[in-house]
């Protein structure tokens, strides 16, 4: 790397030099200027130069204090000081050589003013200085003096030039109302982001204080007019809130969470459909949709036969009584049945014992199908709950097909909760081989009142007997081919996990609400004879 000052032909230093002449730095500039180098005149200068060089090796003591690109250049040595001088005859423009004009009365005197030290260089003699590294801490320090805050154009009026330009030169001048005017414009573009992020942050704020301590929006009294919407199940808060304020009901979301924390059932709120009315206050909401009275769905009780459950839906929308029931037989196969449940011999309604109980949100308008489906899923839900297709081979049976329809016997046969397990172990112990009481006969009335379609209580034993369909279990030994009824959970717990006493015989003993069972045949005719006592007969 060749240092400042040098060319590849650099020729050592000539007192002739014209930097030395009268033209240059001899005469009024070096006498009044340069008396560091021991006050000695032009003319004494080779001498001390010579000195120098004896003391710094090829380096110019000159160069070194005054040349302030000196600092960078000292830490990228080529290790060919000995060989080069700093002011030879320099042919590309150097100290040696000047351009044409130079010092010329055309051009500027560089080294007249108070400024020339340390001494610019000329135009082209080296690169653009770097801006001061702390150009912008000064003027930040300054800020308050600013044109821009006092209002005051400065020492140079409206030509951008300021009185005292930083670093010395006419190109620091030259510069400075450029930078001023960038100042200008960066202090207006700063003003303005200001005044929008307190727009932004008063808008925000407004925000989080109604968020957090405002009252949310709400509408006042019971509201006008009805409107039905349907809950989904599990749905919490926030989306039941949503709900009723897409449908009219409240104003806000906020609104209906807060009375529903505040209201002591709150958080009870079901499932399903409900008539409320529009633009009703969100406590008012909260109070009716815990209220029975509003609740509109549709709801299936434990041991219902599909046959009933067909026209609970027909009357909930409104349709020609046998249209669900029709729909149903056709659409069977694609309502979600199991592969468990499909294909099997001589079953009256392949939908039997799939249409769960429980409570159904059906809105108006709904299709039959929808609403089957919706049952059909909730079954299989429940029964790969409860373990139906892993349990049923361990319990002696084939497959959990019949688990399912021993589950709707014990539903319909059973006339409390007490009495499901052990209706569970008369039909179990009824269908062992081993069972030389009945000979795998259940003789069930329910059995026999669900082929007929008929809920009776005396069935003549002539009638039974003459029979022969195979869900007449008086005459058809063992499991009827299909479930009659749609059981609940607890009767399918009780399929799951029934006695073990012995109990082989029952008889409901009032008719009505009471079972009693008995282990042996001479038990059961007590308890027959004391069914045909109150009875009258």
């Amino acid at each position: 790397m060749t240092e400042y000052g040098r060319g590849p032909g650099s020729e050592p230093w000539h007192p002739e030099d014209p930097l030395y002449g009268d033209q240059g730095w001899g005469g009024q500039a070096a006498a009044a200027s340069h008396a560091p180098y021991g006050g000695q005149s032009q003319q004494q200068y080779p001498q001390a130069q010579q000195d120098a060089y004896q003391q710094y090796g090829t380096q110019d003591p000159y160069q070194q204090a005054h040349d302030p690109y000196q600092q960078y250049d000292a830490g990228w040595d080529t290790g060919q000081q000995t060989a080069a001088m700093p002011y030879g005859a320099d042919q590309a423009g150097g100290y040696g050589v000047h351009p044409a004009g130079y010092g010329s009365p055309q051009e500027a005197d560089y080294y007249g003013t108070a400024e020339a030290y340390p001494p610019p260089q000329p135009p082209g003699r080296r690169p653009p200085e770097p801006e001061p590294a702390t150009d912008w801490d000064n003027e930040a320090a300054q800020e308050e003096t600013h044109p821009f805050f006092t209002g005051d154009d400065g020492p140079g009026g409206d030509d951008g030039d300021d009185a005292e330009p930083r670093g010395g030169g006419g190109r620091d001048r030259r510069g400075k109302g450029k930078k001023k005017s960038r100042n200008g414009l960066a202090c207006l573009v700063v003003a303005a982001v200001l005044v929008g992020g307190l727009g932004g942050v008063g808008y925000f704020g407004y925000q989080f204080w109604q968020s957090h301590f405002g009252a949310a929006e709400d509408y006042a009294g019971d509201g006008t007019g009805s409107v039905q919407v349907e809950i989904p199940r599990g749905a919490g808060g926030y989306e039941i809130g949503n709900i009723l304020k897409d449908a009219g009901v409240v104003k806000s979301v906020d609104a209906f969470v807060a009375a529903q924390e505040e209201n002591p059932k709150g958080n009870t709120i079901q499932d399903g459909v409900y008539l409320l009315k529009k633009e009703m206050s969100a406590a008012r909401a909260v109070e009716l949709m815990l209220s029975p009275a509003s609740r509109n769905n549709l709801i299936i009780a434990e041991g219902r036969r599909n046959v009933q459950v067909y026209a609970d839906i027909d009357k909930r929308l409104e349709l020609k009584p046998g249209t669900t029931q029709e729909i149903a037989e056709k659409e069977a196969d694609n309502l979600g049945l199991p592969d468990w449940a499909r294909n099997h011999p001589d079953v009256k309604d392949p939908l039997e014992g799939f249409l769960f109980p429980a409570s159904y949100p059906v809105a108006k308008g709904a299709k039959p199908e929808a609403v089957l489906k919706k049952m059909v899923a909730r079954a299989n839900q429940e029964y790969e709950k409860a373990g139906l297709e892993a349990k049923a081979e361990g319990l002696g049976l084939k497959n959990p097909w019949e688990l399912l329809t021993l589950a709707s016997l014990v539903q319909v046969e059973g006339k409390t909760h007490d009495d499901f397990r052990k209706m569970s172990e008369v039909i179990y112990n009824r269908l062992k081989p081993t069972n030389t009481e009945t000979n795998q006969l259940l003789q069930f009335d329910s059995a026999f009142n669900y082929l007929k379609g008929q809920s009776k209580i005396d069935i003549s034993e002539d009638e039974i007997n003459s029979n022969q369909d195979p869900y007449n279990t008086y005459t058809q030994k063992g499991l009827t081919p299909g479930p009659i009824s749609n059981p609940g959970n607890e009767a399918l717990a009780a399929a799951l996990n029934p006695t073990d006493d012995g109990w082989l015989y029952f008889v409901s003993t009032d008719g009505m609400k009471k079972t009693e069972f008995a282990k042996t045949f001479a038990e059961h005719q007590r308890l027959v004879d004391k069914f045909n006592d109150s009875r009258g007969n």
